[in-house]
């Protein structure tokens, strides 16, 4: 009950053949099936299995649009 969201993951390949499975943080995303994402450690508590997260505003991954606060975890620029 208290931990109830559609959390956004996504299957990844790594580079060594290993496939994982990584979280996508924020709000909305652009990722399509051969996009190509940097990942890094740190699990989701929610999600079993979930050990990784995908860096927004790095290579395919755009940032989150109109973020205001805490912009560099979620690769956001600063805006105007």
């Amino acid at each position: 009950k208290p931990n109830s969201a559609l959390r956004k993951v996504a299957r990844v390949r790594l580079t060594n053949q290993l496939e994982v499975t990584s979280y996508i943080p924020g709000e909305g995303h652009n990722l399509q099936e051969h996009s190509v994402v940097l990942i890094r450690g740190g699990r989701v508590k929610d999600l079993p299995g979930v050990r990784y997260h995908i860096i927004r505003g790095v290579l395919d991954t755009q940032g989150v649009s109109d973020r205001r606060q805490r912009r560099s975890k979620y690769g956001a620029k600063r805006p105007k």
